[in-house]
């Protein structure tokens, strides 16, 4: 089960809105299959390790890491291959929370007589299938906020300057988060002030993720690295329906997406930009700030993990904090996380947290 998990992980951020799922197929205690969902969401893994197999599918164990889906779609029901090929024994940790599934898929399995062991490694599982289980439970993607900042927590200058607060290892770093999540998102002042192109550099050809940009009034540089591009890389607006016209009809003509989302005292309301992002079907989201936009998603318990990177410098008060204001009286209200993870990453520290239960 945990080399299924291995290449399920393999897939992250490339098979949206479908889970990233690994499968192992074997026979007489040698693998003989191994597949995961391929970039887009199909083929799905179970179909990708039953064709490296072939017929020594007959009488074997296949270990998916999600409940094989029961529903036609664009191929059929992988419930339904695995049957037809003979295996014998599935292996899952844990059931599909798609309403299409739900269930149906291990029903299936039963009926024809296949044996099943349910709840291997169902927490790790869990947690790599996040952001899918929670877009079909919640309506949302998980959201990972990075922050990289100084010692004492600026991500710029006085002035504005912000190249490079960390080094090279650690923007590397990222680069490999960003590839991992189905979405690179940064507020409309970061994407004015850092111009930057927000996809995955170094990591050879792959699906790059989309770049979201939340700008109440789209007024974002036209001439800039996202807007040159966006033909090229999928570049999604979220916007207030207040935009001027002129601004939505230039974006669009250009290749961008443009997703209007409600207002609240003035302001997009992070609730309704996360519920229309989900419901374009993103499942994992990489949030880079600015710190109006970590606020807003802090402030409404949207974050699901933080990524740290602390660099070895002070630029003092005067600095732009991380984090913008959110308004708290109380130690209480802050929102609290727990460290998973702390590690050296060149000259700088990363420090991973999950979301507090």
């Amino acid at each position: 089960m945990r080399v299924a998990l291995g290449l399920g992980r393999r897939a992250m951020g490339q098979t949206w809105p479908n889970p990233a799922v690994g499968c192992v197929i074997v026979n007489a205690g040698r693998i003989v299959g191994r597949g995961h969902t391929q970039a887009g969401g199909r083929p799905h893994a179970e179909t990708e390790a039953l064709a490296q197999a072939g017929a020594l599918a007959q009488g074997a164990t296949a270990y998916v890491t999600l409940e094989p889906c029961a529903h036609h779609g664009q191929t059929p029901p992988c419930a339904s291959a695995l049957i037809e090929a003979g295996i014998a024994r599935v292996v899952a940790p844990l059931e599909d929370s798609d309403s299409r599934v739900l269930g149906r898929g291990f029903e299936m399995l039963r009926a024809a007589g296949v044996e099943l062991s349910l709840g291997v490694c169902a927490e790790e599982a869990a947690r790599d299938h996040a952001g899918f289980l929670k877009l079909q439970t919640v309506g949302r993607p998980f959201v990972t906020l990075k922050l990289a900042s100084s010692f004492d927590g600026r991500i710029a200058t006085a002035t504005g300057e912000s190249q490079w607060i960390t080094g090279a290892a650690a923007r590397a770093d990222v680069h490999q988060l960003r590839s991992l999540h189905d979405a690179v998102m940064v507020g409309g002042g970061t994407a004015r002030a850092d111009d930057p192109m927000l996809t995955v550099r170094g990591f050879g050809e792959m699906r790059q993720p989309v770049r979201v940009v939340v700008s109440r009034r789209l007024d974002l540089p036209m001439m800039g690295k996202l807007a040159v591009s966006a033909k090229d890389v999928p570049l999604w607006l979220c916007h207030g329906a207040d935009a001027d016209s002129y601004l939505t009809e230039a974006w669009q003509g250009i290749g961008a997406r443009l997703l209007s989302c409600d207002l609240r005292a003035g302001q997009l309301d992070i609730v309704s930009v996360m519920d229309a992002l989900g419901a374009a079907g993103l499942t994992r989201i990489f949030c880079e700030g600015g710190g109006a936009l970590a606020a807003s998603l802090l402030s409404e318990d949207l974050v699901d993990a933080l990524v740290g990177y602390t660099a070895g410098l002070a630029i003092g008060a005067e600095g732009l904090p991380s984090v913008g204001a959110m308004g708290l009286e109380r130690l209480t209200q802050a929102p609290r996380f727990e460290l998973v993870e702390t590690r050296a990453v060149g000259v700088d520290v990363m420090h991973r947290w999950g979301r507090k239960n």
